[in-house]
């Protein structure tokens, strides 16, 4: 069944304060969807985000994050006043991170102290969630205790999470325990409204799910075991990538790796819950860098660069055995994106997971490769380009002079108009059963519109469309092509 859909993170959705939230955007966002003829909204990791603001390295695996609790929503539920929401920010266009973390948390709070913890949702949220949420709310609020520092840097009575101490600290921060338990609740319950309205206008998300999570997370502080730590909790080993010919040094991502003899002698049982947890909060779930599960690129912690790292076996085939044993059969896109040995595309094959193809990586003039749309089979999720590329316009102004000529050629384009919608519609036109574009390609945006830059720190996870950006006149446009390629898909009432 051929079907369409867009691109495009909760954080980077309108809103007058400061980032993307689950409020009237979102729901805008939704309708603009159902204008375009779309059946997928893909975003990116929903967790609570970190040093970097990256949504691929967050306090927990399974948490959600606070800054996408719209405001206005708890205006109407008289949680807080509208005068409560005193917050500042310079651009529409790109998030300021340090001023939401100063303001935001401020806001919350008074919503928290006029919040009824005898709420009967509440407490079966409580109930539902408990493997994780305890943990998790007790580390966000050691990390408020300790000035925001990373649990490398607490006391060892607590980092190594003795009994006495634990209790202390329990008793100590119990308020701020129940407010991130509370903040849980709030951005669950908020995402769950959304999801079920767009389910309704047979709108189906794509969510996304990191292989790693952080080291400064509660997953590794409260499952030390399950990670590749010494007797102090300190990694000794982390995650990356090897040198290539677009990063000379390799990628440090600096994740603590998997103990994965533990992890199976458990059943995967760690796993199996955050992907029932993640197949909850998505109707399909990308799993990033899932060459991961066949080979894994290990780095001695304290590296300076990926480039003296080495090559591991990861679990395979029985990984996936194991959670499709116990929660049958799931709707997962393997992100496969990378060095594609044979190993990795067999277990792509035995899993059933369709595959990922990038147009962008398509038109080098020397050799025919993988990602040119002839050879595509029917199982894979084509893309123009994701998150980590440049805009497809800036990418057309990078091309060497021969592959540009390859991929106008190849793309058919006439000179009128711009190449990047003729991208967009060779992208559209394949044999893949799902076409995704990201909103920027849609918009031609170019630098101004990139999301992140791997590697490099400081400026990415920025760019926020800005109001009436998406319109009916664009609805029309992508309605026009999602028409053309026969990728309208209209669900039958059973």
């Amino acid at each position: 069944m051929r079907r369409s859909g867009i691109l495009c993170h909760i954080s980077s959705l309108p809103s007058p304060y400061g980032i993307g939230t689950y409020g009237k955007a979102a729901y805008d966002f939704v309708d603009f969807l159902v204008k375009s003829k779309q059946s997928y909204w893909q975003i990116l990791p929903l967790g609570p985000t970190s040093y970097g603001d990256s949504p691929y390295q967050t306090f927990s695996a399974f948490a959600n994050n606070p800054y996408f609790i719209d405001l206005d929503l708890l205006v109407e539920e008289k949680l807080i006043d509208k005068s409560d929401i005193i917050a500042t920010f310079d651009s529409p266009r790109y998030i300021d991170y340090s001023d939401l973390y100063e303001q935001r948390f401020d806001i919350l709070k008074i919503a928290f102290n006029h919040f009824n913890q005898s709420d009967e949702a509440y407490k079966k949220f409580l109930i539902k969630e408990n493997d994780w949420l305890y943990d998790y709310s007790l580390f966000m609020a050691l990390k408020l205790f300790h000035k925001g520092k990373s649990w490398l840097h607490w006391d060892d009575e607590i980092r190594l999470r003795n009994e006495k101490s634990l209790d202390y600290y329990r008793g100590l921060l119990k308020e701020d325990i129940e407010f991130y338990q509370f903040l849980q609740f709030k951005a669950y319950q908020q995402w769950a409204h959304l999801k079920t309205y767009a389910n309704k206008h047979n709108i189906e998300i794509v969510g996304d799910m990191p292989i790693y999570v952080s080291y400064d997370s509660s997953d590794v502080w409260a499952n030390p075991k399950m990670f590749d730590l010494d007797n102090e909790r300190l990694p000794l080993h982390v995650a990356g990538v090897p040198p290539d010919n677009y990063a000379l040094d390799g990628q440090l991502w600096g994740n603590p790796l998997y103990n994965w003899d533990v992890l199976e002698k458990n059943q995967f049982a760690w796993w199996i819950k955050r992907v029932k947890s993640s197949m909850e909060l998505f109707d399909m779930i990308r799993i990033d860098h899932f060459i991961g599960f066949v080979n894994y690129f290990s780095i001695k912690y304290g590296e300076k660069t990926a480039r003296n790292g080495q090559w591991k076996k990861g679990p395979g085939k029985i990984f996936f055995d194991a959670i499709k044993k116990e929660l049958g059969e799931v709707n997962i896109i393997a992100e496969d994106l990378g060095v594609l040995t044979d190993d990795v595309r067999k277990l792509v094959k035995d899993t059933g997971f369709p595959g990922m193809k990038l147009l962008q990586f398509a038109f080098d003039s020397r050799e025919e490769n993988d990602y040119i749309p002839h050879l595509y089979p029917t199982n894979v999720i084509a893309y123009t380009g994701t998150h980590d590329n440049l805009t497809t316009a800036s990418w057309f102004e990078t091309l060497k002079e021969d592959d540009l000529k390859y991929c106008l050629d190849y793309i058919n384009h006439q000179g009128i108009g711009s190449p990047v919608d003729s991208l967009i519609k060779t992208t559209l036109a394949c044999v893949a059963e799902t076409a995704i574009i990201p909103i920027q390609d849609y918009l031609h945006l170019k630098d101004e519109g990139r999301m992140n830059i791997p590697s490099t720190l400081g400026n990415n996870w920025r760019w926020r469309l800005v109001k009436n950006e998406i319109n009916d006149e664009l609805a029309k446009k992508i309605k026009g092509y999602t028409e053309l390629y026969g990728r309208v898909y209209e669900k039958k009432d059973s």
